[in-house]
């Protein structure tokens, strides 16, 4: 298997697309995908997709394989899927994020899997009521489902392992290796993170483009790929741009002395303007909104052997106030009061109000957070919380307030399936894996945008051993007091220092508000069209009032949720002929 773009495999599934991998019986891969197959005796061994091991490195894991460990064949650098035979059980995954998925679906006793929902030969019907839970309080709550009926996930960190005549059983393959503070953990983070770029950019062969925002994870990622190789890289621009993302921009190409093309996005290039021709994507994701801008800044950068992006970056780097609430948990509450007041101190902020959330949040845990938030959903009680407010388990956002009675109904039952489900019970375990879930979907989601743009994207903040070293750090350690970000500094302390000691961050918020306002009728009629609406799971005209406010500028609490409502709708639309029939 070589070089191509578009890369698949399934197992046990009808499709009879693609090519057979040798050694593993009724595994078939995409034609021309990247692969390695090895194999002695009854062991066999596959890696397909972005995987930067050797063949002598592949043939090491062969042991491990015959004793069941599993876990050792996903240490290896890159993004890709792992499937493995040692002649009793046969084990498949992805990798920690997501970003590689495997879904299957049950054939009688038989689990078959693919690594996309369209290859598993059923049909493709939407899960509206998940799809409207995920508005109203977040995906995360069901990581096994996805926006298909009967079409399970495997969540990212566990692999399925399928042994003849038992159900399917999920491997925990997360891996993480604790040390005790931010000092002993950061040498190995800066070392899995400089991989994870320079070996690509090496790999390359020749330039690669590289996003780059002006922040502090893209512009990291870019010094240590001009470090390593020849990097094109792209910014967006605009009238709503911030001026100091910009500047910062501007100032890493030129430390770097790299080729840097700055793209000026017009009023058309505004979110929400889903242009023709655009793909639908294989599931609903907030980049479909962007797909204008993504066409604009990206065109210099096709064609190249891959980009760089920060995607992840965030959830690997920071960490949440969830940090302070598993200290509450372990017993150490002078602690978490003394940094929470100096937080909000910093920032200007009231230490009452945000103290008192995390104390009930503590209290509450996991399970009675989810009971608590099913209570407020059956009782109509759907005011949605402020952002300074502190963490929450479940924060029952502004599309909690659009549904209807039914839809109340619906996702309050799943709440309460989920909080006996079983998930991690500390609040900064829970916290980062969801985040990381989340942009892993972001990131595999992006992928039929990408391929339709021209791009190989890859995301070096979320290969596994980049996420393990991260979490492997105290949640409390990587949340910055006084710097933004301190696990990045104390990794690899040869950045510039201009850079690290940045503590502002960009947004695209008012391009989102501009956007609204110059798609307002169009998006308000796909809204009220959608099958959401149809199947009486939201309100429209509940949505209806607060898109005005919102295209107004009066409302920026409500903005990330019409965000995705907006681009469920549209996807929904997108899909509805397809998603009535079979693959």
């Amino acid at each position: 298997m070589t070089h191509e773009t578009h890369e698949w495999v399934t197992g046990d599934t009808a499709s009879t697309g693609g090519v057979t991998v040798e050694g593993l019986l009724g595994v078939r891969g995409a034609p021309g995908a990247r692969g390695r197959v090895v194999r002695e005796g009854t062991v066999a061994l596959a890696v397909v997709g972005d995987c930067l091991a050797s063949e002598q490195e592949l043939r090491a894991a062969l042991p491990a394989m015959r004793r069941g460990q599993w876990v050792e064949c996903t240490r290896w650098p890159g993004s890709y899927w792992v499937i493995a035979d040692n002649g009793r059980q046969r084990f498949v995954c992805g990798d920690l994020a997501g970003v590689r998925p495997v879904y299957y679906t049950m054939r009688g006793a038989t689990a078959a899997w693919a690594s996309e929902a369209r290859l598993l030969g059923c049909p493709l019907v939407a899960d509206l009521p998940w799809l409207a839970a995920g508005l109203a309080v977040g995906e995360h709550h069901w990581p096994h489902r996805t926006a298909y009926e009967q079409i399970r996930l495997v969540p990212g960190g566990h692999g399925l392992l399928l042994t003849s005549g038992t159900p399917p059983q999920l491997v925990d393959i997360s891996g993480i290796e604790p040390v005790d503070e931010l000092r002993q953990g950061a040498d190995r983070f800066g070392r899995a993170l400089t991989g994870a770029v320079q070996d690509r950019a090496r790999a390359a062969g020749g330039v690669v483009g590289a996003d780059l925002s002006g922040g502090l994870d893209s512009s990291s990622a870019v010094v240590l790929a001009a470090d390593a190789g020849r990097v094109h890289a792209v910014t967006y621009t605009d009238g709503y741009t911030s001026a100091e993302d910009t500047s910062f921009a501007a100032r890493v190409a030129q430390h770097c002395r790299i080729k840097h093309t700055v793209a000026a996005g017009a009023e058309e290039q505004l979110p929400f303007s889903f242009p023709a021709g655009q793909p639908a994507g294989t599931e609903p994701v907030l980049e479909a909104a962007m797909y204008a801008m993504d066409d604009s800044y990206l065109r210099p950068v096709r064609g190249l052997p891959l980009h760089l992006t920060g995607h992840g970056g965030d959830v690997v780097l920071d960490a949440s106030g969830a940090c302070w609430v598993r200290l509450l948990q372990d017993g150490h509450r002078r602690e978490a009061h003394r940094q929470v007041v100096a937080y909000a101190r910093l920032r200007n902020t009231a230490p009452g109000p945000y103290w008192k959330a995390l104390k009930q949040a503590a209290t509450l845990g996991r399970s009675g957070a989810l009971e608590h938030a099913a209570d407020a959903l059956e009782r109509g009680m759907t005011a949605t919380e402020p952002a300074a407010g502190g963490w929450s388990w479940c924060r029952l956002g502004a599309g909690a307030s659009w549904l209807t009675d039914q839809g109340r109904q619906q996702v309050a039952a799943m709440l309460r399936q989920a909080a006996r489900d079983r998930q991690p019970e500390h609040a900064d375990v829970f916290d980062e894996w969801a985040a990381l879930w989340s942009v892993g979907a972001s990131a595999r989601g992006w992928e039929p945008y990408a391929r339709a743009l021209g791009i190989r994207p890859v995301y070096p903040y979320l290969d596994n051993q980049v996420v393990r070293t991260a979490f492997a750090v105290p949640a409390v350690a990587r949340r910055g007091m006084l710097s933004y970000k301190p696990l990045l500094r104390a990794a690899l302390p040869q950045l510039p220092h201009w850079l690290t000691s940045r503590r502002s961050k960009g947004s695209f918020t008012a391009q989102r508000i501009a956007g609204l306002a110059r798609h307002h009728q169009r998006l308000d009629e796909l809204i009220t069209s959608s099958p959401l609406a149809a199947e009486g799971l939201i309100d429209p005209a509940a949505v209806r009032t607060a898109l005005a406010r919102a295209a107004r500028g009066q409302s920026a609490t409500a903005i990330a949720d019409l965000h995705q409502l907006i681009v469920t709708c549209w996807w929904l639309t997108g899909h509805k002929p397809a998603l009535e029939t079979a693959c």
